[in-house]
């Protein structure tokens, strides 16, 4: 029961936090929903706040709020040019419906899967290919299109990448790099700023934690 009404209050707060920041943004700052941080902005953190923090509980219904969070950011990708983030978002809603066929088969329970690990070398090889080829990218980005920002594009586009595949295949290791991602998220979006965006990704990072600790218990009550 504890744990049920930890799980609550934390979704609870992540929401709090999305309309406080909205509140406040267009009632001290005087933004408005064209320069990004309008009713759709609102609505894509709140998504995203009820999607990681099923995923974070190794909960399946996290794909039915991850849907709506994926289509509404990146019409706010779009409207900044982070194209970057728009290629990612259309690979996340391809591999999210593998994703669902994914955990489906590895349910322990009527909503919850059971997680695996990646051994230490596996780990060491896929950081560095990640950060060669996130480097890479931003280098591309940075030649080749108008991207605002290109290398905390990059920074924030392949390690998802490489995140939501572990994500899929029920790996935990995959909340280390969500965490990294989302600290560099907050940054892409204060410096555009859209801060329910930023404060979307200071929550994810709280998230990151959380589901580590999470993942971590679903994956002892596996073995026992």
């Amino acid at each position: 029961m504890n744990r049920k009404v930890f799980d609550y209050s934390f979704l609870a707060l992540g929401l709090l936090i999305q309309v406080v920041t909205f509140l406040v943004t267009n009632s001290v700052s005087g933004l408005t929903s064209d320069s990004g941080s309008g009713l759709i902005s609102l609505l894509s953190g709140c998504l995203g706040v009820c999607s990681v923090c099923l995923a974070a509980q190794g909960n399946i219904l996290t794909y039915v709020f991850g849907f709506g969070q994926v289509i509404t950011y990146t019409y706010l990708c779009w409207t900044q040019r982070f194209y970057g983030e728009i290629a990612i978002n259309a690979y996340y809603f391809v591999t999210m419906i593998y994703g669902v066929f994914v955990w489906r088969q590895r349910l322990q329970n009527t909503t919850e899967v059971t997680p695996r690990s990646l051994s230490l070398r596996t780990i060491l090889l896929i950081a560095a290919a990640t950060l060669v080829c996130s480097g890479l990218a931003g280098w591309g980005l940075a030649a080749w299109t108008d991207d605002t920002q290109p290398y905390l594009d990059a920074f924030t586009t392949i390690p998802a990448l490489v995140a939501q595949v572990l994500m899929i295949l029920v790996y935990r290791e995959h909340w280390f790099i969500w965490l990294a991602v989302d600290v560099l998220s907050v940054a892409l979006w204060l410096r555009a700023g859209d801060y329910c965006l930023a404060a979307q990704y200071v929550f994810w990072c709280a998230n990151c934690l959380y589901g580590l600790k999470r993942w971590q218990r679903l994956t002892s009550r596996s073995a026992s």
